[in-house]
């Protein structure tokens, strides 16, 4: 799915399907690829992944036809511009509390006259070879995501998703919860509300609505989508691994103590 057909897929509500990357391995990322992800994301928030390293792992995504976007570590534009300039096909902002953020963001994300981002020849514009067509197509065609991760945000919510240049809501239950002061207590009811709030708000402004399930199946990713979301990410390449070896540590558990 090509950069325009995800955005335009985004702003439809359609059910989408996503993954995070974690490791700075491109063949795992080209294995996520070949599985037939709508878009893959970058954690570079949670991982050691280096820029240069970001840039191998875009190139291997879209390499296979699938979008990637990365998730900064910060909203520090000494982060976003190398990556934009790579050739991500848009952002994943971690940790949007307020217009404001929104507003400073477009402005390292988007060309002139929507935002101030300086123009520039790397991967993104072909090494120079596709520079008018990025530039020309980079601002209705680049994808901005945001996360909504604290209680500060869902209060804003409203005022958040009134910026039109939001194609898409990941809400953050843990970090939501650490911000309600009940960390980990995802049934909570003020976590709950919390994300329903946000779920609707979404639905209002025409944002797709997403968040991560760490251990998917039909079950729960069916009652993600009644609950009102319309896209999932479907854990990662970290959580993967940690789960098979959960598993493999306990049937060596269980034949070490027979």
């Amino acid at each position: 799915m090509k950069r325009e057909l995800l955005k335009k897929s985004l702003r439809s509500r359609e059910k989408l399907f996503g993954a995070w990357v974690s490791y700075a391995e491109p063949s795992i990322t080209e294995t996520f690829a070949k599985a037939g992800f709508d878009f893959l994301a970058i954690d570079m928030e949670h991982s050691t992944i280096t820029l240069p390293e970001a840039k191998a792992i875009i190139t291997s995504s879209q390499s296979h036809g699938v979008p990637c976007f990365p998730r900064p570590v910060s909203h520090s534009n000494d982060y976003i511009k190398p990556l934009l300039e790579f050739g991500a096909d848009g952002m994943l902002i971690q940790m949007v509390n307020n217009s404001d953020d929104v507003k400073k963001l477009i402005n390292h994300i988007k060309y002139p006259p929507i935002g101030n981002t300086s123009y520039g020849v790397n991967r993104a514009q072909g090494y120079g070879f596709d520079f008018d067509s990025y530039i020309n197509n980079w601002n209705k065609n680049s994808i901005f995501m945001i996360q909504v991760e604290s209680i500060e945000a869902v209060k804003n919510i409203e005022s958040i998703l009134s910026c039109d240049e939001i194609d898409g809501v990941m809400i953050g239950p843990y970090d939501i919860s650490g911000s309600l002061g009940v960390p980990g207590q995802l049934v909570h009811p003020d976590v709950i509300n919390a994300s329903k709030k946000v779920i609707e708000a979404c639905e209002k402004y025409g944002k797709s609505c997403g968040t991560q399930l760490n251990d998917p199946n039909l079950k729960n990713i069916d009652g993600l989508f009644e609950l009102g979301y319309t896209f999932a990410i479907l854990g990662s390449d970290l959580f993967i691994l940690w789960k098979w070896a959960e598993t493999m540590k306990g049937i060596m558990t269980n034949f070490k103590i027979k």
